[in-house]
């Protein structure tokens, strides 16, 4: 028997939120059973890294994804449907995903993303679990409380419908997972109790050994200018991380140089919009946009800076930080779903006047500062493998342990 993953992006390379999870939740099931893979590419890029997938997959489909959501906009509003739905639909895909639950006995279907609950044949009868990571109906819902029309308008349209869509798949699934614990609560509060209690929440990892800060040399753009150097890292066109690089740029960076004329803010993460790109040269800022490896910018920085005002789930830009060493200063949303405390392992602030307070706090006591960080690494080490992560996940697809979890350090 085996089982079916569905993705909304070709977990390969893991280098951004969902596709670090989506990659190692494959790892851990291709563990398990024999493991096929239905996904999208989003660039011929993508395709240079269909044999790492084949290295996993029994067999895969990987049709690309045209990008944009104009057209997908156009489909959604004319068929009811979710924009998100309307953005990753492929006849190709449906028939291949009906011709392998057909031919290679099929027994659990795993579905990564919600959008992806629509390639689910509607008789199949064997196990079905699905990870929606967020619930991004209330992301949703939260866009639609600012901005101007008509994007409030699109946005409280799409949480209302990603709502519902939610919960029918909530309903008919086994087992619905969150990335951490306050999402679960959150979900299953818009659940009746019998789909409630199958939610469950299953937190990101971090690969340690990967970002280990003994192995990577400083940036020498970091390294060798004045500093102190703050970074910020991530997907560049996702709203929250657009949000989150203003306010840092244009209402706390200005604050800092008052006291630290030469601070300097790094921007580090693929795709950074006109909005971002707009930010270069502004006090102090600087655009990097897509990096080889940010793990040298880690090592430069004297602050991870990251003041998200929306947050779901867990970061893995602050374990990312937190693993390599390097002092992490966020807003409480960012710290959400990570069981790290305060002032011991990373430093919280909710306020602009708060977080520019701890900044110059943390500046000016270097050794303190540091010793945080180390305890910050020594916290993911413990309590943050993949494998110690993923170990509930044998039980939750009906298969006998692999034994992973006795990797977890």
């Amino acid at each position: 028997m085996s089982i079916l993953f569905l993705a909304h992006r070709l977990p390969f390379p893991p280098d951004r939120g969902d596709k670090i999870r989506a990659h190692h939740l494959l790892k851990a099931l291709a563990k398990l059973a024999p493991v096929h893979v239905g996904c999208f590419a989003e660039s011929e890029r993508d395709f240079d890294h269909l044999p790492e997938l084949a290295a996993l997959a029994q067999s895969y489909c990987v049709p690309l994804r045209k990008t944009g959501n104009v057209i997908p906009g156009l489909r959604a509003l004319a068929t009811g449907r979710t924009v998100s739905e309307a953005a990753f639909d492929s006849g190709d895909l449906r028939r291949w995903v009906e011709r392998t639950v057909a031919e290679h006995a099929v027994d659990t279907i795993v579905v990564f993303s919600g959008q992806m609950g629509q390639f689910v044949p509607t008789d199949f009868a064997g196990r079905l679990v699905i990870d929606l990571c967020d619930v991004d109906s209330a992301k949703f819902e939260a866009y639609a409380e600012t901005g101007s029309f008509p994007r409030r308008w699109i946005n409280a349209r799409e949480g209302r419908l990603l709502k519902r869509m939610e919960e029918a798949l909530a309903v008919r699934a086994d087992n619905t997972m969150l990335v951490s614990e306050e999402e679960a609560a959150l979900f299953r509060s818009r659940l009746d109790d019998a789909a409630a209690a199958n939610v469950s929440a299953i937190r990101n990892g971090i690969d340690f050994d990967f970002f280990d800060p003994a192995m990577v040399v400083a940036h020498p753009d970091l390294h060798q200018s004045a500093g102190p150097h703050f970074v910020f890292t991530g997907q560049m066109d996702y709203r929250p991380n657009i949000t989150a690089c203003i306010r840092a740029a244009k209402e706390l960076m200005p604050a800092i140089r008052k006291a630290h004329p030469t601070a300097q803010f790094h921007i580090v993460g693929r795709a950074p919009t006109a909005e971002v790109l707009g930010l270069d040269g502004r006090g102090g800022t600087r655009v990097w946009g897509e990096v080889p490896d940010i793990r040298p910018f880690l090592a430069g920085a004297d602050i991870m800076l990251a003041p998200l005002t929306i947050a779901r789930g867990v970061q893995n830009k602050v374990l990312e930080a937190m693993a390599m060493a390097c002092p992490v200063l966020l807003s409480p949303e960012a710290a959400t779903g990570i069981s790290a405390r305060d002032e011991v392992h990373f430093a919280v602030a909710a306020t602009n006047d708060q977080i520019i307070q701890k900044a110059q706090a943390m500046l000016a006591d270097p050794a303190s500062t540091q010793a945080m960080a180390a305890a910050a690494r020594a916290f993911v080490v413990q309590h943050q493998s993949w494998a110690a992560m993923m170990a509930p996940l044998a039980a939750l697809v009906g298969r006998p342990s692999s034994g992973g979890e006795r990797d977890a350090a």
